[in-house]
């Protein structure tokens, strides 16, 4: 029974010393602004931001890359959604400083180089947005759950967005366009809207 007792203090001992060197290890930044580089829509940019500093309000404060809107500030709403390293993230909820090194698409790249994503002009057809607050990130959140589910079904959209909140209730155009423009990524074909009928 003493021996059990010893070898058990002993890893705890041990695992209080590792514990200890890992925070050794950690270099404290900040409170005050640190050098960064961001990689957003395909394009690196060094800024200084302050550790606490939001990867959205870096976005729009600093960056000028306002399509992402400050809604709830909560991570509940979903209106700041974006793709970090192909996986749809509230951008609220991340420290700009943790997405360095990090693949950042906002709602700016599906107009890029005067290609524009088949879900912007699939929304317009449907009538998907009203106040607007909300649509920057259903959009964002359509395309990343259409570049994972190519070939939905409207009850696998009804879920895969569940996590964005339209506060104008336009969820069945929101549904319907993601259909749309599933529809013309699958055939190759561009959606026909109000821009390029």
């Amino acid at each position: 029974m003493q021996g059990v007792g010893t070898g058990a203090g002993a890893v705890g001992i041990l695992a209080t010393t590792e514990e200890a060197q890992a925070q050794a290890n950690v270099s404290a930044m900040g409170p005050a602004a640190v050098p960064i580089t961001l990689t957003v829509n395909g394009k690196p940019m060094k800024l200084s931001v302050e550790p606490r500093e939001t990867l959205l309000d870096t976005l729009r404060g600093k960056l000028d890359h306002t399509g992402a809107k400050r809604v709830c500030d909560r991570g509940t709403c979903g209106a700041c959604t974006m793709i970090v390293d192909n996986k749809v993230q509230y951008g609220c909820t991340i420290l700009a400083i943790d997405a360095q090194g990090k693949k950042i698409e906002t709602i700016e790249s599906l107009t890029a180089n005067g290609k524009v994503h088949p879900i912007v002009p699939a929304f317009v057809n449907h009538d998907a947005q009203q106040c607007g607050y909300c649509t920057p990130g259903f959009v964002m959140a359509s395309k990343g759950f259409l570049d994972k589910n190519p070939n939905p079904t409207y009850d696998q959209v009804k879920e895969g967005l569940g996590g964005n909140l339209c506060r104008c209730g336009t969820y069945v155009g929101i549904r319907k366009a993601v259909l749309e423009a599933a529809q013309a990524l699958r055939s190759g074909k561009s959606v026909k809207g109000a821009n390029n009928a």
